[in-house]
């Protein structure tokens, strides 16, 4: 598999690489990954959009839940059960240092968790549920960004609506599209988002990555047209 785009991947593996060499790592009294840590994450994982220079350009010292790749990190690696915490500590189960080896496994099994078992919720500002399924939001993307497709496309084609007009007053849906949907499909490696403008002028473009087309069979694989490249 392609696994360069995959960023969930390469912050585990790190992660994994960091507790192998100085042992696990202290949690806080509310089970959070303490600062030194976050700190060493945040410049090891390079994360687009939350590098060392955003991160601290906001926060003094950093917490984990400034550095939010890191609190779904920390989410799935318990959830996927590669990591524990015990006595204080995040510490690593034997399927952790076994998937170490293995890239596209270990993958497979971060992006299974990070997509269909982990809450996103907590991270939008809406208490409404996103309707939809991952059925439909795969193969509706599988089409609409086979070039580039924006948000607004994206719920003009799931939900109806002008696009200009979602763009202008339904941000609660752009944004609980993009958080439960659109950012962990980046994480895993399956699209990549380019941002263009800033502020209100700002757009964000989606497309498909290599590891899409390497992972996924879809019903509507059979609709795609080969992309015209000048």
């Amino acid at each position: 598999l392609p696994l360069s785009h995959a960023l969930i991947l390469k912050a585990a593996l790190l992660t994994i690489g960091y507790i192998e060499e100085n042992g696990p790592i202290g949690l806080t009294s509310n089970k959070a990954l303490k600062r030194y840590f976050v700190a060493w994450a945040a410049e090891a994982f390079d994360w687009p959009a939350y590098t060392v220079e955003d991160l601290y350009a906001v926060n003094k010292v950093l917490n984990e839940y400034d550095f939010p790749p890191l609190v779904i990190l920390h989410e799935v690696l318990l959830s996927a059960k590669l990591a524990r915490h015990f006595k204080g500590t995040l510490r690593l189960t034997d399927l952790a240092r076994q998937l170490k080896s293995e890239p596209a496994r270990l993958w497979m099994l971060l992006t299974t968790h990070l997509l269909f078992v982990v809450d996103h919720s907590p991270y939008t500002r809406s208490d409404e549920p996103l309707f939809g399924n991952w059925d439909i939001f795969l193969n509706v993307i599988n089409i609409e960004a086979q070039v580039a497709v924006t948000e607004e496309r994206l719920c003009s084609v799931l939900y109806g609506g002008e696009e200009e007009d979602i763009r202008r007053r339904d941000f609660k849906l752009t944004a609980s599209l993009y958080v439960h949907v659109l950012r962990p499909l980046c994480w895993a490696g399956l699209l990549n988002e380019r941002r263009t403008g800033t502020g209100f002028s700002r757009r964000d473009f989606y497309t498909k990555t290599p590891l899409w087309t390497a992972a996924l069979r879809l019903e509507t694989d059979r609709h795609l047209q080969p992309v015209t490249r000048h």
